[in-house]
């Protein structure tokens, strides 16, 4: 039997709840949102382009969710079109719709 030892360096994601958004005026599900936010453990205020949040999953730095009523836990994940990645919930169809039903960052 051989054994193995996990990286010490290695770090796992963090989880960061996105409570609101920055929509755009376009139509494209991968151009709706301009930014998403929220506030971190610390009660620090967060926001990320939509960009930035994308590599973010994509490196393992984050995972990023959304909260339904009642506690329901909804993973963000990035969806990818013919035009570019974006950002959309596990449950979502092609559009964000879950996101897009959040509040608008202030």
């Amino acid at each position: 039997m051989g054994s193995f030892a996990l990286n010490k360096n290695a770090q796992m994601a963090q989880y960061l709840r996105i409570r609101c958004i920055v929509k755009t005026d376009r139509t494209g599900a991968h151009e709706r949102i301009d930014s998403v936010g929220g506030v971190k453990p610390d009660g620090t205020p967060w926001k990320l382009t939509q960009d930035k949040a994308i590599s973010y999953i994509e490196d393992g730095t984050y995972v990023f969710y959304i909260e339904r009523p009642g506690g329901h836990r909804v993973d963000v994940i990035v969806a990818t079109s013919a035009y570019g990645s974006y950002l959309k919930t596990v449950s979502d169809k092609e559009q964000p719709s879950k996101l897009l039903s959040l509040p608008t960052c202030p």
